[in-house]
């Protein structure tokens, strides 16, 4: 059933759908890693490409391709730990270029496309500066204090950000958890590691609309541990990972997002795999309160072709009645 009120901007739709009203279509995101060497505005340029030229998109998602300034991989003592230090806003490139893709993006699209920056959480930052994942753990099996003093650097770090991201001009914040699972670590220690730091970084997305928290994983997630976090929108595997899109909606009044299997039909084909799974999705949230997307990032060389059924598929798709 389409709306009353006829077409809408991207922007109504998709507040619409994330304050559970009704809308003219499902709201549609899916996204991929674009890597254009660290520039802002090149980062704008393959974003507007990709989102609004390309495939028209509901959301505009700028990837985290301008990574924290830390080297990757290069901690291997407790010492070093000690190294990560609070980041000056006005004179960080990854602030200001950050900034700079949010300003050029919007400078194109107006206020009728919804902007989000993506942003990697505390703990996700450091288990990729750790030179193996298992050094973390026993780091913090040595010191749980430093370890601690270094989360609070860069979600102190983090949460000044995202506030730069929305005076920016962007919408609202893309969240991404890593660790949040039983395949990493254990609910207790993630309320220990994760958690604290998590809410202190979204301190800094507290005045935006369209906050979504990712819950990266592949199984096992805790996903009812993150469920009270200050954000709009819940973005997770449901194919892949669970739980599903009616069981999280069964837990849940927040919009979620998802539907599409990143590693199915989305990015293999064919067209009809696609179709059927949006309109599972669909079903299994009677299409309110819902965003349709990828439950993670497709694979960078995914075929376009696909892409654009999906796109072209969203325009037909149904409402329930």
């Amino acid at each position: 059933m389409a709306s009353n009120y006829g077409e809408m901007t991207k922007t109504e739709r998709v507040m619409a759908a994330v304050h559970g009203e009704e809308v003219d279509r499902i709201p549609v995101c899916f996204w991929h890693h674009f890597r254009p060497a660290g520039s802002g505005r090149r980062m704008a340029e393959a974003t507007f490409d990709f989102f609004a030229a390309s495939f028209d998109l509901d959301i505009i998602k700028i990837m985290p391709d301008i990574e924290y300034p830390f080297p990757r991989r290069s901690i291997k003592t407790l010492d070093d730990w000690r190294l990560i230090e609070p980041i000056d806003v006005e004179r960080s490139r990854f602030f200001n270029q950050r900034a700079v893709s949010i300003q050029s993006l919007r400078d194109a699209v107006g206020y009728e496309t919804p902007i989000i920056m993506t942003v990697f959480s505390p703990l996700c930052q450091m288990l990729y500066f750790a030179e193996t994942r298992d050094l973390f753990f026993e780091h913090y099996e040595q010191s749980p204090a430093v370890i601690h003093e270094a989360l609070a650097t860069i979600a102190e770090n983090l949460r000044a950000h995202i506030q730069h991201m929305l005076d920016s001009g962007a919408d609202g914040v893309f969240f991404a958890l890593q660790g949040c699972t039983d395949a990493i670590m254990t609910r207790d220690l993630y309320r220990e590691v994760g958690r604290p730091y998590d809410l202190i970084s979204l301190q800094g997305s507290r005045d935006s609309w369209l906050n979504i928290l990712h819950i990266h994983g592949d199984q096992d997630l805790h996903f009812d541990e993150v469920l009270d976090y200050p954000v709009q929108v819940l973005s997770w595997s449901d194919r892949l990972a669970g739980p599903s899109l009616k069981e999280a909606r069964s837990r849940t009044s927040k919009c979620l997002m998802g539907g599409w299997h990143e590693f199915g039909a989305l990015s293999n084909g064919p067209e009809e795999e696609i179709r059927k799974e949006a309109e599972d999705a669909i079903a299994q949230t009677n299409g309110r309160r819902f965003i349709l997307a990828n439950g993670c990032s497709v694979p960078d060389d995914t075929p376009e072709e696909w892409l654009y059924a999906a796109r072209e598929i969203v325009d037909s798709l149904e409402l329930p009645g």
